[in-house]
């Protein structure tokens, strides 16, 4: 009796485990690429590598009036007195485009509008001319601490004014930029070897009256100044 092996010569042994050992390698492959893709990058690699962000950057108008607030209501109850305001963030290069609107009741008529610059040096754009943004943080009134106070924008998060900066950035890769951008409030220089720095002023603060416009004006050196106009 004899026993027969059938083998097809057409694909060799070896050839087979090639194959197999190929296939295997090409999975590793993209398995590594998507889980690259989703792990993001670090700010450091977006600040210095990520052109469409530097174009982004480059992109940024320079900009005059950020937005302005109004008193919606005042009264005094039992001697205490209360500002009701509503505060407009408005939108880069259109003033009377309301991107974000809040209101808030303060005690008392002094009320605080605290906000910081983050500054994107030479390094940072393409034709080599600075550009900046603005983060306002929170509102607050002068029988309050600041710390206390009510929050305008949410910290960490992408402002709507910028969304063009946003719109560059994969999901991952946003949400690490914008929280790297917002923790330079509690150390402005930590980014300034790649170009970005937070520059702070004085929160900027008024009595308010009703029937005025308090309007929000970015100063050159990175502070904020309030013009006052009437209420039309």
């Amino acid at each position: 009796m004899h026993n027969f092996r059938h083998h097809n010569p057409a694909i060799p042994r070896g050839g087979v485990l090639k194959s197999v050992v190929g296939i295997v390698s090409i999975g590793v492959l993209v398995v590594l690429a998507y889980a690259g893709h989703f792990a993001g990058r670090t700010i450091y690699e977006l600040l210095g590598e990520n052109r469409e962000l530097h174009e982004a950057i480059t992109h940024l108008t320079d900009e005059e009036q950020i937005g302005y607030a109004k008193v919606l209501e005042q009264t005094t109850t039992d001697g205490r007195q209360t500002t009701r305001v509503l505060f407009v963030e408005t939108a880069p290069g259109d003033p009377s485009s309301r991107i974000l609107e809040r209101e808030f009741e303060i005690e008392g008529d002094v009320v605080y509008f605290d906000a910081i610059t983050i500054k994107f040096g030479k390094q940072m754009v393409m034709d080599g001319r600075a550009r900046s943004i603005y983060l306002w943080r929170r509102v607050f009134g002068e029988k309050m601490r600041p710390e206390d106070g009510f929050a305008i924008e949410s910290e960490g998060e992408a402002p709507e004014r910028y969304r063009a900066i946003s719109d560059r950035l994969s999901l991952r890769d946003r949400e690490t930029f914008w929280s790297e951008i917002w923790a330079l409030s509690n150390d402005p220089r930590r980014l300034a070897d790649l170009g970005v720095e937070a520059i702070y002023g004085d929160p900027v603060y008024k009595a308010l009256r009703p029937g005025l416009i308090y309007i929000f004006k970015a100063s050159p050196p990175g502070g904020l100044a309030i013009e006052t106009v009437p209420d039309l």
